[in-house]
């Protein structure tokens, strides 16, 4: 695991790198075959580690690390771009299992965030995050975004969106049975992860006005 480990953290930190190497392994295959066809290999699997390199790293080490946190330590723009937004390049600390930390690197296109989406999430600077690792080679973590605070506020705060549109439908007509299923249907969502009384209160509320209206 710690070899593999190794590996991946190689490819999804040293794009340009793993294309090189690619480069020279798949050639020398090639020259000792004498077959130039194993050439082909080599743009497709560049390609695929600069676009899914982290994303493998990161379902690795979700599926087969062990849970620890981080602190990032040091946060500092470049000057290169990805989406018209800066690059950042991270330095943080990983707490190993026996107590002691050991300083890791990443940056915005190269760090290993679970779960996988369309979103690049970083933690604050000097702010605890849960991250995992396999024992032996903490410098390769996984963020486990949604665990950490500003996840789980951010989670909140996406939850509520849904009951703030679908409350003012509902105030704009409280007799419209699809606007009445739709805000019941945000507010048992939300109470579902985390509680709240006054929306336990709307719920009954909506449900007692939904079968008034049958």
């Amino acid at each position: 695991m710690i070899f593999i480990s190794k590996i991946l953290f190689f490819t999804s930190h040293h794009g340009f790198y793993t294309v090189v190497l690619l480069i020279v392994f798949f050639s020398l295959v090639s020259f000792l075959t004498k077959k130039w066809w194993l050439l082909l290999p080599i743009i497709p699997l560049g390609i695929a580690n600069a676009f899914a390199g982290q994303f493998l790293n990161a379902w690795f080490l979700n599926k087969y690390g062990t849970e620890s946190t981080a602190i990032i330590t040091s946060d500092v723009e470049t000057s290169s771009t990805l989406n018209d937004m800066y690059i950042h390049d991270y330095e943080a600390i990983v707490k190993k299992q026996d107590g002691k930390y050991i300083t890791t690197f990443f940056s915005t296109t190269s760090a290993s965030i679970y779960p996988i989406e369309n979103a690049i999430r970083i933690p604050q600077v000097n702010s605890p995050f849960p991250v995992k690792y396999i024992p032996g080679y903490e410098k390769n973590i996984v963020i486990l975004y949604d665990q950490s605070e500003e996840g789980r506020r951010l989670r909140q705060y996406e939850m509520l969106a849904p009951i703030n549109t679908a409350k003012i439908k509902y105030e704009a007509d409280p007799t419209n049975k699809e606007f009445i299923k739709e805000y019941l249907t945000a507010l048992e969502n939300y109470v579902e992860v985390y509680k709240d009384d006054n929306y336990n209160i709307q719920i009954e509320k909506l449900k007692k006005e939904l079968e008034e209206s049958r």
